[in-house]
């Protein structure tokens, strides 16, 4: 008997290659991602292949029993939590973990793409909010399903995705320092490019908004969520008579910077100054004084994109979105105003 699927797979192939002008074996090598083809004939078929609604058979003989999951940067506490996250489901179903550093924070490196169509994974997970045409479709050519974690903002519409309610987020914790009588609130969020770290921006906006405070653009500021920008901002917005009372950090790492710049500037946390950080990395807690922060479920969010990429029905042509809630988690770093 003749596998149906595979003929018309191989009938596929053949017109591509008729189309595209090329050998059937060259068509092969596009398909698993080799590097000595050159970059026309690839795009011609890719783009003949994507025409085709070529998919490649899935076969678990053919995967590697990994999950792949790319940064641009390892270095971050919150991406720890990510792998962690990741990890749990990746042993619940008997696969590894491959962990790749590439690219920016907002799309891996081109070079990154061959070596993932070779090493086949059973999917791969992108901590990255935009993906470029070319690799969405060569992934899905090479069947290979995919999930973008986007602590960085909103991804295309048609790339399954896991994110988080920033800006509910950033509403509840200035909401929380301006029902402590703060009025003088600073916000230090993330960067500019960033749509989490606008977003974040709005629910403060909408927080200050909500008690008749206006804002002041002194006191907002982007950053880039790591613990200098936090530091340095705050030494800036500290440095003066009309300093703010209370500061909302994009991210925890950033309120750790700001906890510091506090001490030099001889102030006193939280009788002096409030400091509401995000994400609730476990070092939170450990912060002196313990750091009242916005919960951002990290793990859970990866479980979810690594539960996406094995399920039967694992992402492909049908984009989903979850978005998952954030909260408050008061500790010991926000206190009444005293100029309440």
């Amino acid at each position: 008997m003749h596998d149906d699927h595979e003929t018309s797979g191989r009938i596929t192939l053949a017109t591509v290659a008729k189309e595209a002008g090329v050998s059937m074996p060259t068509v092969s090598k596009v398909l698993n991602g080799r590097s000595d083809v050159s970059r026309t004939t690839r795009a011609k078929v890719e783009r003949l292949l994507d025409v085709h609604g070529y998919r490649r058979r899935t076969q678990a003989a053919s995967r590697s029993p990994l999950i792949e999951i790319v940064f641009h940067e390892l270095e971050s506490v919150w991406a720890m939590e990510l792998i962690r996250g990741v990890e749990s489901v990746a042993k619940e179903n008997r696969a590894t973990v491959a962990l790749t550093e590439s690219g920016t924070r907002h799309t891996p490196a081109p070079e990154w793409l061959p070596g993932v169509l070779q090493r086949r994974p059973l999917g791969v997970v992108l901590v990255f909010s935009t993906l470029p045409e070319d690799i969405k479709r060569q992934l899905r050519a090479a069947a290979i399903p995919l999930v973008v974690i986007d602590p960085a903002g909103d991804p295309d519409p048609d790339v399954p995705s896991v994110g988080s309610a920033n800006w509910a987020g950033g509403l509840a914790a200035t909401r929380h320092l301006t029902e402590l009588g703060h009025e003088r609130v600073a916000i230090i969020t993330g960067p500019e490019d960033m749509l989490c770290s606008l977003a974040r921006l709005d629910g403060y906006r909408s927080a200050m908004a909500m008690t008749g405070l206006e804002t002041d653009p002194r006191l907002m500021r982007f950053g880039d969520f790591h613990v200098r920008s936090g530091f340095e901002h705050a030494m800036d917005l500290l440095n003066g008579t009309d300093r703010p009372t209370a500061i909302f950090a994009g991210s925890d790492l950033q309120a750790l910077g700001v906890l510091e710049a506090a001490r030099v500037r001889g102030l006193r946390v939280p009788e002096d100054l409030s400091v509401v950080g995000y994400d609730d990395v476990p070092l939170a807690q450990w912060s002196s004084p313990p750091l009242t922060t916005i919960h951002q479920p990290l793990r859970h969010m990866a479980e979810e994109a690594a539960r996406m990429l094995l399920r039967p029905d694992a992402p492909g042509t049908a984009a989903q979105r979850i978005e998952l809630a954030t909260h408050l988690v008061v500790r010991q770093s926000t206190a009444r105003s005293q100029r309440a």
